[in-house]
């Protein structure tokens, strides 16, 4: 029988490790950023075409390279960076395995054009599918171009594999930004279709920031500032206030390499603790300084997981020094233990004549007598233990006019019975500013007041899309909103159907939009954060629902456009909402298959006082 092992040819090698290296045109994005940066740039070009399908362009003016290193640089596990094993725990650069520019060779036709100061001429090189097809002389200026055309052109199956144009591109814009946000001294420009994205001058940290991710977040940051023997902290929180219900604005670095880190993120969200919303999320653009002997970053093949030596330490470091600044910036309430201002207590003398307290009595009153009136309206919320802070009560004059057929469409038969649920609505209770409380026939009906008209809007949008009869307020004053770059580009793909759903918006700009009109008979919502809102839903349910995009858009707007848990309703509101929500085809789900309302039983509350 003869040997069935063999060596591998570099072509099958190489792209056996560009499966780990080059998933999608963002992480052939990443790579090359990474060594531009390494090679000591100050501006960086990087220039998109079909989502990075057709070409990934970047030029920087960086050291460029030699005629050897020019060739060496795409043989597997050639770099510049290291050379032997102990230098792995001493790295200060992004790139150390010499395998990016191989694996991205074996992929797709590439073609590079470098020269050094000291050289009269450049380096020209062409390969595909890393077969070195040319290479000769050539003019060009200081530093490297590369071009990364026709990705994957050798391997179809993974072309299948990659989404829309406006998804690849999102995740391009990430790569992007991880890389200009922790670089604020380079300069970087960006186009994508022959369309300038971004064009951003070398600036400070804040600055930088605000370039990408607009000029709202000037007065959203809080810096941060920490000096340990183990790890300096420097960077920037967002105001609580501003936190988000999606991710997207947590950038964490370690000695300016972009890292995800779930140990030191729980540490942030921690210090937010109590101060922001359930199910919302902090943003923070924060960069650790940390002696490469004390961490590993080889041990995954992105490199954007890192062990740390002092992971303990400094999650104790990190949580306290984001508590200490947003106690400084009196965001949340404090002790000042400096203050020794003294205490106001009157004095009086000691001849001070004493008299004693009036007390009027009234001996006809009897704390235990109470008319039946009485008791049905003012003490009834008492008498169930709901204090007045958080009931609002419907007089016995309103009445809802419900077919009780209604509340049964959609439930299941074993939790209602239709001869026992007839709604005998005589009072309406606002519950924890969250809940809708009346009792009926079988029991107490509770409905979640946000998933009720969450229900209410998605039908509406549903139909006003459907007939296309989407009417549009227009503004007094536009509004100017700055997006981010993947936003925009989102607003765009989306264009049509939020004209059809009102709004009306006009692009003046790079990443800025005017709101010129929004949806008739919309609740007074800032346009801008209303849109922001939309877009973050959007991109949230796009990752957890597979359905069309105009149904995930309709769930995104009926997620931000309705009635909040915490917003106290009106008699009259509340019966508005229990109306509509009745007139719904599905009234006790909601778009997202959540129960909207609940019926506990007159049993059930019996047996809780056995």
């Amino acid at each position: 029988m003869s040997d069935i092992i063999h060596l591998l040819p570099d072509s099958v090698a190489n792209q056996i490790a560009a499966g780990e290296v080059v998933q999608r045109p963002a992480s052939a994005v990443k790579e090359l950023l990474e060594n531009a940066i390494d090679s000591g740039a100050t501006d960086i070009q990087l220039i998109i075409k079909d989502a990075g399908r057709t070409l990934i362009q970047v030029i920087d003016n960086g050291c460029g390279m030699s005629v050897p290193d020019a060739r060496m640089s795409f043989e597997r596990h050639a770099t510049s960076k290291i050379r032997e094993a102990t230098d792995l725990f001493s790295i200060h650069t992004l790139g150390f395995r010499g395998e990016a520019l191989a694996s991205i060779a074996s992929i797709a036709q590439v073609e590079l054009k470098t020269k050094r100061l000291a050289d009269e001429l450049g380096t020209h090189i062409i390969i595909e599918g890393a077969v070195f097809k040319k290479q000769e002389p050539c003019a060009c200026e200081v530093g490297t171009s590369i071009s990364v055309k026709n990705l994957f052109f050798n391997i179809p199956a993974r072309r299948n594999f990659l989404k829309s144009n406006t998804v690849e591109f999102s995740r391009i814009i990430d790569e992007f930004n991880r890389i200009a946000l922790i670089y604020p001294n380079v300069g970087f420009s960006l186009f994508n279709n022959g369309k300038m994205v971004y064009q951003i001058p070398s600036s400070g940290l804040k600055q930088r920031i605000v370039n990408l991710f607009g000029s709202l977040y000037n007065e959203r940051l809080l810096p941060i500032e920490q000096s340990t023997d183990i790890v300096n902290i420097n960077g920037f929180i967002v105001k609580p206030e501003f936190s988000r219900k999606t991710k997207g604005e947590q950038y964490l670095f370690v000695n300016k390499r972009f890292i995800k880190h779930a140990y030191f993120n729980h540490s942030i969200e921690e210090s937010f603790r109590d101060i922001i919303a359930d199910g919302s999320f902090p943003g923070y653009f924060l960069n650790f300084e940390v002696d490469p002997a004390n961490i590993d970053i080889n041990i995954h093949p992105t490199k954007t997981e890192v062990n740390f030596l002092d992971g303990k330490i400094i999650y104790t470091i990190l949580k306290s020094t984001i508590k200490q600044c947003i106690g400084k910036f009196t965001l949340s309430p404090t002790l000042d233990f400096e203050n020794n201002a003294p205490f106001d207590i009157p004095y009086f003398p000691n001849n001070r004549p004493v008299s004693a307290p009036s007390i009027n009595l009234n001996p006809n009153y009897n704390p235990f007598k109470q008319t039946e009136s009485q008791f049905s309206n003012n003490q009834r919320s008492q008498s169930g233990g709901l204090p007045y802070s958080f009931v609002t009560e419907l007089s016995d004059e309103q009445k809802i006019p419900l077919d009780e057929n209604l509340i049964l469409q959609g439930m299941q038969k074993d939790e209602t019975d239709h001869e026992s649920v007839q709604l005998d609505i005589r009072n309406i209770f606002q519950l924890h500013l969250r809940y809708i409380v009346t009792p009926v026939k079988s029991g107490l009906l509770i409905i979640d007041q946000q998933l009720a008209h969450e229900r209410i809007l998605y039908e509406r949008l549903q139909n006003t899309i459907k007939n296309h009869s989407g009417a549009s307020q227009q503004l007094l004053f536009p509004v100017t909103v700055d997006l981010l770059a993947s936003d925009a580009e989102l607003i765009q793909d989306l264009k049509s159907e939020l004209f059809l759903l009102g709004f009306d918006l006009i692009e003046i700009g790079n990443n800025q939009f005017e709101i010129v009109g929004l949806p008739a008979n919309l609740s007074n919502e800032e346009p801008r954060y209303l849109i922001e809102g939309i877009l973050e839903s959007y991109k949230s349910n796009m990752l957890e629902f597979h359905a069309d995009r105009r149904t995930v858009l309709i769930r995104a707007m009926a997620r931000n456009m309705c009635i909040q848990s915490g917003k106290k309703l009106k008699s009259e509101e509340m019966q508005s909402l229990i109306d509509e929500l009745f007139a719904c085809s599905i009234p006790d789900k909601s778009p997202s298959g959540k129960p909207v309302l609940t019926i506990i039983s007159q049993e059930e509350l019996m047996a809780r006082f056995k």
